[in-house]
């Protein structure tokens, strides 16, 4: 199939079908999204049980002829100070997602994105400048202003520099394209190179 290049009219780059023309399956682009979100979490939460308080090794008054409820340890969960009932530890929220999965996500996203014309190409993203403004005029002759994210074969300096103070627009290479950024931005501007690399690694 063939990709008009944004802001050339006459231009047009060849993409192979198996990658841009897929069909859009919205179950697997959800288990993929999903694991690669629950990927970056941290894990790290933790509470104190009852066997992790300190102290409660005795108990504390003789089981009959006190008058109060027995109890065998202070470091119970129903007093004060003591272990909780439910106690959160570390795990692990990573979920298996094979190489054969994520790939034809990322092919099912891009192609859904040609479909809903939220895909633009460019021949090439050189700043000659490290200014943000020039980088905002830049886009918005392109008519590009929503949430953005922006593929560069290689993210140079000036395209770091002017791109990094700005909320909306999120500019990476090839290799730290995610599945959710995808998904989560409104439009993706992406390069020629970036494109092809991207075709040569979910063919």
């Amino acid at each position: 199939m063939e990709l008009q290049l944004v802001g050339e009219k006459s231009k047009n780059i060849e993409v192979a079908d198996d990658v841009f023309s897929c069909a859009f399956n919205e179950p697997l682009i959800h288990q993929v999204v999903t694991a690669y979100l629950s990927s970056g979490r941290a894990g790290t939460k933790a509470q104190k049980n009852r066997s992790a308080v300190s102290g409660g090794g005795i108990k504390p008054w003789r089981q009959k002829g006190t008058g109060r409820a027995r109890a065998g340890t202070i470091r119970s969960p129903l007093w004060r100070k003591g272990g909780v009932t439910f106690a959160a530890q570390p795990r692990s929220y990573d979920q298996k997602i094979n190489k054969k999965m994520y790939r034809g996500a990322l092919r099912s996203i891009l192609s859904e994105l040609i479909r809903a014309e939220r895909l633009f190409i460019i021949e090439s993203l050189a700043l000659e400048t490290h200014k943000t403004k020039d980088f905002i005029a830049k886009l918005k002759d392109l008519n590009l202003t929503d949430r953005l994210l922006v593929i560069a074969e290689s993210v140079e300096e000036n395209l770091y520099l002017a791109s990094r103070n700005l909320i909306n627009i999120d500019v990476r290479d090839v290799a730290a394209v995610d599945p959710a950024s995808l998904v989560g931005s409104e439009k993706v501007l992406i390069t020629v190179a970036a494109l092809k690399q991207l075709e040569e690694l979910l063919k």
